[in-house]
């Protein structure tokens, strides 16, 4: 069927197209982030994208005083819900700063707690609290970005247990 074999042509054509832009662009993530010179991509989790991603939405670590204003920044501090007298004890993630920022926290956490140990343990010691794993996770995060916070305002290397 010449239809079909020439539409397959142009098909392979278009993903040869797009793998070889995919790669011209991370390159040039890879060479920002050489020259940005941030200590980010040395924290397990974190390569040139992931660490492209946290930096391009956070912008300049030192407009944030310490590293709660980063978490509230990201959407990650928990909301509070009061009316009148009643204040609840069913706090949520507030979710109301950069979804690409909480996105790329999170996902870099969920690696760092499976390769580092500093953070597989605080995962662990949350699940022991009876935490479900996702509410461990968001700990984790919140541990994850103090380091990044305290890593980019120093300019020091992470340092593994």
């Amino acid at each position: 069927m010449p239809a079909k074999s020439m539409e397959l042509r142009q098909t392979i054509r278009r993903i040869d197209t797009l793998t070889s832009d995919i790669k011209e662009v991370e390159q040039s993530i890879q060479k920002i982030m050489d020259d940005c010179g941030s200590p980010i991509t040395t924290i397990p989790g974190i390569k040139y994208r992931m660490g492209a991603m946290i930096l391009a939405e956070i912008g300049d670590f030192t407009r944030f005083s310490n590293a709660d204003q980063v978490l509230a920044y990201a959407g990650l501090s928990p909301s509070t819900y009061q009316s009148g007298k009643l204040i609840s004890s069913y706090a949520r993630m507030e979710k109301r700063g950069s979804k690409y920022l909480r996105y790329a926290l999170f996902n870099a956490a969920i690696y760092a707690s499976v390769w580092d140990e500093r953070f597989r343990l605080y995962l662990s010691k949350k699940r022991a609290e009876g935490k479900h794993y996702y509410v461990a996770i968001s700990h984790v995060v919140k541990k994850y970005v103090r380091t990044i916070f305290r890593m980019e305002i120093t300019h020091t290397l992470y340092q593994p247990l």
